[in-house]
């Protein structure tokens, strides 16, 4: 009974260093000099044409050419996109004003042609809806950096409406 006690502590402390390695170490100072992040609305003009929105990391020098990677914001993650030279982009899609295209069949064979629902992954970083979390790599390491006071801009119009030729 002794050893089984025993076998029981030390996987139980085994397993509770293990979750505290998994968690992501934030660093304090991001090594290039950002302006003000931001975030914009976007819908399209086309009813299905989506939705969303994208979040700009505008750069004001980088001296040491590093290369944003990865942005955790609202629940969500999405890959960076340089625009330009001086921003990095962010864009997240929503649900609303997306084309549903759903099989409804007697015959399920049919049905395997519809998307399957994305499952949201849980979140590393316990953040507000004014924070987000950029990696990036440095030599071979992945490091995360959490971003502050990020504001919200008014929401960006697109018309993409069909041109109708007459």
């Amino acid at each position: 009974m002794k050893n089984i006690l025993n076998s029981l502590l030390f996987l139980l402390i085994v397993i509770g260093f293990s979750q505290c390695a998994s968690t992501q170490k934030l660093e304090d100072k991001l090594p290039l000099e950002i302006d003000n992040v931001y975030y914009q609305h976007w819908t399209s003009g086309v009813e299905g044409g989506g939705s969303g929105y994208n979040l700009f990391i505008p750069i004001k020098s980088n001296p040491n050419d590093i290369m944003l990677d990865s942005l955790y914001f609202k629940e969500q993650q999405v890959k960076l996109e340089l625009k330009g030279e001086t921003v990095f982009v962010g864009r997240f899609k929503s649900e609303a004003n997306k084309k549903q295209d759903i099989i409804m069949s007697s015959n399920r064979l049919e049905e395997y042609k519809n998307e399957v629902p994305k499952l949201t992954k849980k979140m590393p970083f316990e953040l507000n809806d004014t924070e987000c979390v950029v990696t990036y790599k440095k030599g071979n390491k992945t490091k995360y950096h959490k971003i502050p006071n990020i504001t919200q801009k008014a929401s960006e119009k697109r018309l993409n409406m069909p041109f109708n030729k007459q």
